[in-house]
């Protein structure tokens, strides 16, 4: 039998969208005061999901514990209280949206988790805005 698990986590991180190629006013135009030049904050919100069979002799698809340390060191402990376009290296060469940091923190995960599941990241930019990615 298969069934999801769930581990919502959180960290705070600073980030402007900027594309290098545009002007000052073509990154202001397309995204507006998230591309002003001193950057600004999120409160993000995580939700991992691991899809997969029940473990006959544990009764558990993971061990919740195990999955939590391995966020705090993956993600938390990555991106937590950082500034995401310059210390995070694969930032440097990519717009740190929504979108791509989910991708970035789904990377991490699946490199990771290693038990024969489906990984889902659902990353909340806001109450109102967030992305989900599957791989």
């Amino acid at each position: 039998m298969k069934i999801t698990i769930c581990r919502r986590s959180h960290f705070n991180a600073a980030h402007k969208l900027y594309n290098k190629s545009w002007s000052k006013e073509k990154n202001l135009e397309v995204f507006g005061k998230c591309s002003y030049e001193n950057y600004h904050g999120h409160n993000y919100e995580l939700i991992v999901k691991l899809y997969g069979k029940i473990n006959e002799e544990t009764g558990m698809v993971m061990d919740l514990s195990d999955l939590k340390k391995i966020i705090k060191r993956e993600v938390e402990d990555k991106l937590d209280h950082k500034n995401i376009n310059l210390d995070i290296d694969y930032f440097h060469d990519k717009i740190p949206s929504t979108e791509n940091l989910a991708i970035y923190i789904w990377n991490r995960l699946n490199n990771a988790i290693k038990i024969d599941c489906k990984l889902t990241v659902v990353l909340y930019e806001t109450h109102r805005n967030y992305v989900e990615y599957s791989g």
